[in-house]
């Protein structure tokens, strides 16, 4: 095989929760004078967590937010999104399919995102046994752009000819600064067919 191991993002990848993100951040968000469209979040916004994150959203008002205000609301965001997340049906079974149909590769995801993010959706969409690990926030040091939740993955993999799946500038730098072939997704729909053409080509 081409690659020995796919890692995966979560968080556009293999779930279409982006707008569930979007949103949940705009409505928190708002009453701090925070205004932001879908073309701002998708840009400066999306695939990032943490200190970073906060610091690009509180300069979106005017006069910026104060770091601690901005910060406050961030278990709010968190509390809202994993109470809409899961009233939805955030994985395709397309995606649910193309999981099952990559058998013979060792599988991870590698997110941002904490695990109690992360594993309650995974359960919830019946996946869970597809892969092989998974790296969260609470697993590094650094996340994305740092190269180090790529490279944890694929250490635990013994996995040296890794194919990432990213949809976001700070996951495309981690998976390049790892040292892996990386595969963008542009739109959430678009991720099997992408994956299967790479892989078959």
């Amino acid at each position: 095989m081409r690659y020995d191991a796919i890692l995966f993002d979560f968080d556009g990848v293999l779930i279409d929760s982006e707008p569930l993100h979007f949103a949940c951040w705009r409505e928190l968000a708002a009453p701090l004078g925070v205004r932001i469209d879908w073309e701002t979040y998708n840009t400066r916004l999306r695939g990032h967590s943490g200190d970073g994150l906060i610091e690009t959203m509180r300069r979106l008002a005017d006069p910026a937010v104060p770091f601690d205000t901005m910060q406050s609301i961030y278990p709010a965001k968190n509390d809202l999104f994993r109470e809409r997340v899961m009233q939805t049906e955030v994985m395709s079974e397309g995606v649910k399919e193309l999981l099952r149909a990559l058998a013979e590769y060792r599988l991870a995801i590698v997110s941002s995102a904490r695990q109690a993010h992360v594993f309650p959706i995974l359960g919830r969409a019946g996946v869970r046994e597809c892969f092989d690990t998974i790296v969260c926030r609470d697993d590094v040091t650094a996340v994305k752009p740092s190269p180090e939740p790529y490279r944890t993955a694929a250490s635990r993999l013994g996995a040296d000819r890794a194919l990432v799946v990213e949809d976001s500038e700070a996951g495309l730098a981690s998976g390049r600064a790892a040292g892996f072939d990386v595969l963008y997704i542009p739109e959430y729909s678009q991720m099997p067919d992408l994956l299967m053409r790479k892989l078959t080509r």
